[in-house]
């Protein structure tokens, strides 16, 4: 089944990312280092510069924001003011890419090669305390990361692999028995950012293949929604009711006279309602 998608911004980013609902749509537009706040009309009501990247961002639980940034995580107060932690690695050529939070409130966030090297990057926790570990290591492009609505299941990407990957979730073992749980054919793009809705489908954006998919919890295909653009590469539920399916996307790379609703943001009204973000406990 494919539903109507509608263009809900201008091409208001060179690389649109990871967006969250926080009473309006905010998205990262990573390459430039901003969170982009949009209204209700999808116009830009503000940027805020978070570094040289912003990768991936939730809502902290007292206001403010946490946010990963090119080598590391940021917390950005209710005021908008940045306090970006230690840097995790010095490796100019790696950077964060994408994230989450789990059930417990700890932030998640992976890491990738600009040059894409095999193996590169890894999957990153913040704690509320400040520290941080490294939850899965060799991994390319760390990618979409989401929980069941019941938080006892995860679901992940490392996109040169093709696959969307779950885990069992437990607060002390963390993130455990892995396996593959859905194998997208390369010709029709590679999965990107994810989430998950209330009946516990998982919806993934293709970059590359124009597309968002909804796979139930068995796996099985069971809707797309397709977009005039190639490069899909997020999407969050919003709107009243969370019954609104936001979808970022990327101008990265492409000629000036090609795409040019990329970088837009657009909008489904799928028929099922999603999960609101989880807040970083701090």
């Amino acid at each position: 089944m494919s539903r109507a998608v509608e263009r809900f911004s201008d091409a208001v980013a060179y690389h649109g990312e990871g967006p969250v609902w926080i009473g309006g749509v905010r998205f990262v537009d990573m390459l430039a280092g901003d969170i982009v706040a949009l209204d209700g009309d999808g116009a830009v009501v503000d940027r805020l510069r978070v570094g040289t990247v912003a990768a991936a961002f939730r809502p902290r639980r007292d206001g403010g924001l946490v946010v990963a940034v090119e080598r590391g995580f940021a917390l950005v107060d209710a005021r908008g003011r940045v306090e970006t932690l230690l840097e995790i690695w010095a490796d100019p050529g790696v950077r964060m890419n994408d994230g989450g939070t789990d059930p417990d409130g700890r932030f998640y966030c992976g890491s990738m090669a600009y040059d894409v090297t095999p193996g590169a990057g890894a999957l990153y926790r913040l704690d509320p305390g400040g520290s941080v570990s490294v939850v899965l290591d060799a991994a390319t492009i760390s990618n979409g990361l989401a929980w069941t609505p019941d938080g006892r299941t995860a679901y992940y990407v490392d996109s040169p692999t093709q696959r969307i990957d779950v885990f069992d979730y437990d607060a002390e073992a963390g993130l455990i028995n892995r396996r593959p749980f859905v194998t997208v054919a390369e010709d029709d793009g590679l999965p990107d950012g994810l989430t998950v809705d209330r009946e516990g489908g998982v919806w993934v954006a293709l970059f590359g293949g124009s597309a968002v998919r909804r796979y139930g919890p068995t796996g099985t295909l069971e809707e797309v929604l397709d977009l005039p653009v190639t490069q899909v590469t997020a999407c969050t539920f919003g709107g009243d009711g969370l019954e609104e399916l936001y979808i970022t996307t990327s101008r990265e790379n492409l000629p000036e006279d090609q795409q040019p609703q990329a970088g837009s943001v657009f909008r489904a009204r799928p028929g099922v309602a999603g999960l609101p973000p989880t807040p970083f406990a701090a």
